[in-house]
């Protein structure tokens, strides 16, 4: 039987690695706006005073690949040597079946990389290596001058496995779906459509414009490739569904957990997705989806882990929390994938609410605060978001989701937030709208009043703005676990 010569393993890197012949990369990865996440990432690759490889991980189709070249761009351009820099995607049948190192000594006896030499490795889609992490932690350890990169799409097996075999030697990198500033940003309208108030708000310019683009965001702005392609947007629902939820449910959950009935965990998804935003427990997802309570709590974890749902957990109207949680709230990390599943919404949509919500929660899929999240319910009243301090155990702020105006004129809407912020004695307060931006008094408290989609915007800016992502790669870098 023919095998595949070391002649044609050179010649394909050669292929995958143009810079070595050109000194540049593509023209379409230079040319493709950067994520916010850029600087934070670049920064840790060209980190060298920690010993450690960076494993980017996040759901497929965010633009982990790109994220990589254009990382590739910006290091030739700071005059490091092309060939000192080596790009692999572990997914190219020609690679099968070599080891980590094997790659790395093939390219160390094409250029003389002797093991002190700063150089520069990038292995994509690395989940496609068995025992991945063993072979990267070994590379770490022999070769402690190259800055290792890793990164893959089937997020739960990376950080399941990075955590277990590769605590001290790897960086995690999340990369999740675009905010809703990161979309307005790359369709270029951030200067006709949003301004900036005091108090690091922002506002809309044009609110029915700005509205549109928020349920453009809904239905497929997650997704960079989605936004830049108008047949992917037609066509989101097959774009998304097969090419990001089937492939995590139906090929990394199972083979990463042993999942046998692939079709109950689908079944169970659906029943997620389709109630994204609405109180649930485990005794109503088990009757809607035919699926027992016990396998539930399992999938609940293995979905969450692979970035695609996150739990938020109930209150009482003293934000206190219950010590048997039987009911809980389950929002996708981004609403684009419930529009693939069920079709695409408008503005008068009778999903419109839920996905608001899912999409202001979604924003927070970007913090590493995010856990300090609940929401209160108690006899007829609930607040939709409570921000709890863990370690005071109150809360410190709240906020009501709505896609309407008449809140600010019939304050009897929002009766269950203005009762919370009573009983907690919170002054301030926020409701959203669909286009009304104002403060109003109500008992000497200040009710904040803006639109949704400027809330949205207003909170992926701030919490991916410049110090927060200072703050990043500060613990990036300083990561000891």
């Amino acid at each position: 039987m023919l095998s595949i010569s070391q002649k044609e393993i050179v010649s394909r890197l050669y292929f995958d690695n143009p810079w070595w012949e050109t000194g540049e990369v593509e023209q379409r990865y230079s040319d493709y706006p950067r994520r916010s996440y850029f600087k934070p990432f670049y920064q840790l690759i060209i980190e060298h005073s920690v010993n450690r490889a960076a494993v980017l991980m996040g759901p497929r189709r965010v633009g982990k690949t790109v994220m990589v070249f254009q990382a590739i761009d910006k290091l030739l351009r700071d005059k490091i040597d092309p060939k000192d820099i080596l790009y692999i995607s572990l997914e190219t049948p020609i690679y099968t079946g070599l080891t980590l190192e094997k790659i790395v000594n093939i390219f160390q006896n094409e250029f003389g990389h002797g093991r002190d030499d700063r150089v520069f490795i990038i292995f994509d889609e690395i989940q496609y290596l068995t025992d991945w992490e063993v072979h990267l932690k070994s590379l770490v350890d022999s070769y402690p001058s190259y800055k290792l990169v890793a990164t893959g799409s089937a997020a739960a097996a990376l950080k399941l496995k990075s955590k277990e075999s590769g605590a001290g030697r790897f960086t995690d990198f999340l990369l999740p779906p675009l905010t809703f500033a990161e979309y307005i940003s790359f369709i270029e309208r951030k200067e006709d459509l949003i301004e900036e108030k005091e108090n690091g708000f922002f506002n809309a310019r044009k609110i029915e414009e700005l509205n549109e683009e928020f349920i453009n965001y809904l239905n497929y702005g997650g997704y960079p490739e989605a936004v830049f392609s108008a047949i992917i947007q037609k066509e989101s629902s097959r774009y998304i569904k097969s090419d990001i939820i089937d492939k995590v449910l139906l090929r990394d959950l199972p083979s990463l957990y042993g999942i046998n009935d692939v079709q109950e965990l689908n079944k169970l998804f659906n029943a997620i997705a389709y109630n994204t935003g609405n109180e649930i427990s485990l005794e109503s997802l088990s009757q809607s989806s035919g699926v027992s309570k016990n396998t539930i709590k399992k999938y609940l974890e293995y979905l969450e882990a692979a970035f695609l749902i996150k739990i938020v957990n109930r209150v009482d109207i003293t934000a206190k929390k219950f010590k048997r949680a039987t009911r809980f709230k389950v929002y996708l990390t981004n609403p684009s994938m419930r529009a693939a599943l069920f079709g695409p919404v408008t503005g008068e949509h009778e999903a419109m609410g839920m996905l608001t919500e899912t999409a202001i929660f979604s924003q927070w899929v970007h913090n590493s605060n995010i856990d300090k999240l609940h929401y209160a319910r108690w006899g007829k009243g609930e607040v939709d978001i409570v921000w709890l301090d863990h370690v005071t155990q109150r809360p410190d702020w709240c906020v009501e989701v709505k896609w309407s105006d008449n809140p600010c004129t019939n304050f009897s809407i929002i009766n269950g937030l203005l009762e919370f912020m009573r009983k907690n004695s919170l002054d301030q307060g926020i409701v959203t709208t669909k286009t009304i931006f104002k403060e109003v008094l109500v008992e000497s408290m200040t009710i904040t009043f803006q639109p949704s989609a400027a809330y949205a915007y207003t909170l992926g800016a701030n919490i991916l703005s410049e110090d927060s992502l200072s703050n990043l790669s500060w613990r990036l870098n300083n990561d000891v676990t």
